[in-house]
């Protein structure tokens, strides 16, 4: 056991008096630093422990991108008039929200935000706080409640960046995804989320007039990066820097996390050029109240729309707007439609989105309906929406 020991310990020696010599001659595998290397510095207490400055270059594609977007992203502030409580005839404005949007077009002195309608909507003035929060009044141009969108417009003098539009058609699945915005108001301005494409065209269902019944489905982009209230309006982008949506909806439910969705920018444009030029989106109008038969009790399917045993679906009509397409066509309150140019129809949803996606007004549409228990077929003219 002694001699073990001894050995042991003599080895120990070797190996103190000779890593020196080692260490100089480059012989080792890897590096030792010794206490006496120029580099090392002592701390302020004495304590020997070597410290060394470190520079880091932070700047990755996604901070350039970020730099570049952020100037053509801006808040949006919805300003609503308010009685004076001493004197009504005097009114003052209040800040009734906030949200962003994004400069897309300069020219001729002027720039043009998109933003959500709903940002903007019972606005009496609205005013653009650009990304130095410089503010600027903006001038209500148009908006579109099935799509969301609004069009402002204001001097262009302290704009400095208009937005790159990219294209939303071939997005690809899991491809990065950066939303800029100003969530939860101004004090959070230019707030930026990455995240990736979670879905494309996906159908999310919409009540405007909050009655529990849906009124459309909108198509649009998921992502999760995250989108909270005062993003809306605001930009979603690709790693290149281009704008490949309008975000907008956030699904607000303690069990879901991490979906956000955006209007697809190709199908935001069209409707972005209309609003410029005619203050509002002009669509198909038929002039019809009318609920789907998955609303009305099954009983009554036979014994007051007297319908046939193998009708499975449509849409019944409650009510006709005086002198309106439809009213013109001959078409009569309890009339059930079925089918549009020959496609079945099953809800108001089906109806607005043949009218609105296939149809201009001015066009004809076959409508095949029952009344009293017999198939019947009228055409109609299509008027414009007011």
């Amino acid at each position: 056991m002694m001699p073990t020991l001894v050995g042991i310990i003599l080895g120990a020696v070797l190996v103190l008096l000779a890593l020196p010599a080692l260490v100089q001659t480059n012989l080792l595998p890897y590096s030792i630093t010794t206490p006496n290397d120029e580099n090392e510095s002592i701390d302020n207490e004495g304590t020997g422990i070597s410290s060394e400055k470190v520079e880091l270059d932070v700047n990755t594609q996604i901070t350039e991108v970020v730099e570049e977007v952020t100037p053509s992203v801006v808040g949006v502030v919805n300003l609503q008039s308010q009685s004076n409580f001493w004197d009504d005839n005097q009114n003052g404005s209040e800040e009734a929200g906030v949200g962003s949007g994004v400069i897309y077009k300069q020219e001729d002195g002027e720039a043009y935000v998109v933003t959500n309608n709903h940002v903007i909507e019972g606005a009496s003035e609205i005013e653009v706080v650009l990304s130095d929060e410089t503010r600027v009044p903006a001038e209500l141009i148009g908006g579109d409640v099935f799509s969301d969108l609004a069009v402002l417009k204001m001097a262009d003098d302290d704009v400095k960046k208009v937005a790159e539009i990219g294209s939303s058609e071939n997005l690809k699945v899991g491809e990065p995804a950066i939303a800029i915005g100003n969530p939860l108001g101004l004090q959070f301005a230019g707030s930026v989320t990455k995240g990736i494409i979670s879905g494309k065209q996906r159908a999310i269902p919409q009540d405007f007039n909050n009655d529990g019944q849906e009124d459309w489905q909108a198509e649009v982009i998921q992502t999760d990066a995250a989108i909270n209230p005062g993003n809306s309006g605001g930009a979603l982008i690709n790693i290149k820097g281009q704008l490949i949506g309008i975000n907008s909806m956030k699904v607000a439910q303690s069990s879901v996390e991490g979906i956000g969705f955006a209007i697809p920018i190709d199908a935001a444009i069209p409707l972005i050029e209309e609003l410029e030029q005619e203050g509002q989106v002009n669509r198909a109008f038929i002039g019809v109240e009318a609920y789907g038969l998955n609303e009305v009790p099954t009983s009554e399917w036979q014994s007051t729309l007297n319908l046939p045993e193998d009708v499975e679906g449509g849409l019944y009509i409650r009510s006709i707007t005086q002198m309106s397409p439809a009213s013109k066509a001959g078409l009569e309150p309890l009339d059930v439609i079925t089918a549009l140019d020959g496609e079945p129809v099953e809800d108001i949803i089906d109806l607005r989105k043949y009218l609105y996606e296939e149809k201009d007004p001015g066009d004809e549409l076959e409508i095949t309906y029952y009344r009293d228990g017999e198939q019947n077929q009228t055409t109609v003219t299509l008027g414009t929406q007011e």
